[in-house]
């Protein structure tokens, strides 16, 4: 199956807690971050997640959000450090590429934004992403 979603990072997954109707599955990039993803309890059941599934972790990149100071007081569950390796600006929004450990990320965000944070090639950033805006797959 081919997706259009730019941000496929593998990973592992490292606990499963189940609610009643949602759960959270912690997964371990393979570049050794952890990220939270809530999904609903049918769906960690229908993908047959456990500890120790292989997974890829599913990210839009209108969901990634970029940060260049501090990140305290947040309740964005991911935060993951990278660094911008390439940005691509259009009239209105730009495509920001940022190294993280075990992969890329791409964050859709608006050009002012970009000008706004001063981001350059080079530049140290943190991606935020809403636990709630990780979808897994697996296989």
């Amino acid at each position: 199956m081919s997706l259009s979603i730019r941000n496929q990072i593998p990973g592992t997954v490292t606990a499963v807690t189940t609610g009643e109707a949602m759960a959270t599955v912690r997964v371990r990039l393979d570049g050794g971050r952890d990220l939270t993803s809530a999904i609903t309890v049918d769906a960690v059941k229908e993908l047959g997640l456990a500890e120790g599934s292989a997974v890829r972790a599913l990210v839009k990149s209108t969901e990634v959000s970029l940060a260049t100071g501090s990140v305290e007081g947040l309740s964005i569950r991911n935060r993951l450090p990278g660094t911008v390796s390439d940005i691509a600006a259009g009239a209105a929004m730009a495509a920001v590429r940022v190294a993280v450990e075990g992969g890329e990320l791409t964050a859709a965000i608006t050009r002012d934004a970009v000008t706004e944070l001063g981001l350059a090639v080079g530049s140290p950033v943190t991606a935020l992403i809403k636990a709630t805006e990780v979808s897994l797959t697996t296989g």
